[in-house]
Formats: C-alpha cells, sequence, structure tokens
C-alpha cells in the first residue's frame, strides 16, 4: 500500500470512530395522553315568586234617607284653636298713661284741678308706677294749681333708680324726670339773673339817691350863703 492511500485509510478509520462515539440522538417526547374533558354541572331550575293576591276592600255605601227627608249633613273639621297673644298689663297701663298726658295738655284749668285731687285720692289708695307718674305730671302744670317740682322729683325717683328693668313706664318717667330738673335748673338760673339785675338796679337807685341828696344840700347851702351877704 502506498502512503497516500494509507493515509486516507486512516482518516477513513478515525472519521468512523469519530461517528461511532458520537452521543445517540434525542429520544422523541413520549406522547401525551388526552385529557379528559370535564363535564359541567347541569343548571338548577329556577322557580317562579308567588305573587299575592291583591283584595280591594270597599266600604259599604251610605244608606240613603228616607223620602222627604234631606241628607244627613257632615260634621264641619274642627278649626284649630287659635290663642290669643298674652296681654301685658304694664303697656296697657302705660299706653292708657300717655293718652291722659295729652289730654292733660288742653284740659281746663277746673278739669286738671279736678284731675289732681283724683289722683292724689287714688295714689294714697295703691302707690302704684301709673299713679305715681299721673300726679307728678300734674303737679307741675301751672293750670292745675302751684307747681311743686320737688314733690314731683320724689314720686318719679324711686321708679327712675330701678335697676335691670327697662319698662314701658319707667321710660315715661326718666323722660318726665329729666325734663322736671332740667326745668327746675333753668329756674334757677332764671332766679339768679333776675336777682342781679335786681341788686344792678337797686345799687343804681342807691346811686339816684344819693345824688340828689347831694344836690339838695349843696343847693340849700347855696341860699344860705345868699341871704347872709345881703344883710351885710
Amino acid at each position: 500500500m502506498t502512503p497516500p492511500r494509507h493515509i486516507a485509510a486512516g482518516l477513513a478509520t478515525v472519521l468512523a470512530l469519530v461517528g461511532c462515539a458520537a452521543a445517540p440522538p434525542a429520544p422523541a417526547p413520549a406522547a401525551q395522553a388526552p385529557q379528559a374533558a370535564t363535564p359541567k354541572p347541569d343548571s338548577l331550575p329556577v322557580a317562579p315568586l308567588p305573587v299575592p293576591e291583591i283584595v280591594i276592600v270597599q266600604s259599604p255605601p251610605l244608606p240613603s234617607p228616607p223620602a222627604g227627608q234631606p241628607p244627613p249633613t257632615q260634621p264641619a273639621p274642627a278649626q284649630p284653636t287659635v290663642t290669643p297673644p298674652p296681654v301685658n298689663e304694664e303697656e296697657q297701663l302705660a299706653l292708657a298713661l300717655l293718652a291722659d298726658l295729652q289730654r292733660y295738655v288742653s284740659d281746663p284749668s277746673e278739669d286738671l284741678k279736678r284731675e289732681l285731687a283724683a289722683a292724689n285720692a287714688a295714689l294714697a289708695r295703691t302707690r302704684t308706677d301709673a299713679n305715681r307718674i299721673r300726679v307728678a305730671l300734674l303737679l307741675t302744670l301751672p293750670a292745675a294749681g302751684p307747681p311743686d317740682d320737688a314733690r314731683a322729683l320724689s314720686l318719679l325717683e324711686p321708679l327712675v333708680g330701678k335697676t335691670g328693668n327697662s319698662s314701658a313706664l319707667k321710660q315715661i318717667a326718666t323722660l318726665l324726670h329729666a325734663q322736671i330738673v332740667e326745668r327746675a335748673r333753668s329756674l334757677r338760673e332764671e332766679q339768679k339773673r333776675t336777682a342781679a339785675a335786681q341788686e344792678k338796679l337797686d345799687a343804681l337807685r342807691a346811686v339816684e339817691r344819693s345824688l340828689l341828696l347831694e344836690r339838695s344840700r349843696n343847693a340849700g347851702g347855696g341860699s344860705a350863703g345868699g341871704g347872709g351877704g345881703t344883710g351885710r
């Protein structure tokens, strides 16, 4: 055997051995067993709900009235009772007092004197706030008699001095009290002015009298001097 053939045979032997020594082919995957189909549950029967029976109850008809008689009348529904608001006696007294005070302004003197006598009698019986205010106002009216502001203020001061009370009577008393105080102050100032004017007038009269006396003295002295000169 020539060398080239020897080499070729050796190569063929090696290739054959290599082919035999190669890894065997991977086995084919085993066939999967078919899965059994899961049976579906049967649907439950649905029973219809019972519908309740509706019963309409009608009231029996009213008996018809006998012939010749009118049908009975249905009673009228009761009306709700309306309760009137409570009457405030103090406000009623205040309104009546204001009406009297307005009337006193235009009443003649004789009527006011009778009103003052009746008011004093009512105050002597019951010393209420309304009676105090009525007498106090009449005492300030000159037509009812000589004004007495001091007594009028003494009657109103208990009402004005009340604390925590803003009633209508207190408001009237407070207003009347303030007017009397203002009038008394104005009267005192007027009296002071009158007294000052009277003092000035008296001083002027005193000066006038002194001047007349001095003039008469001077006139008497001159006439006496003239008579003495004539005698010489």
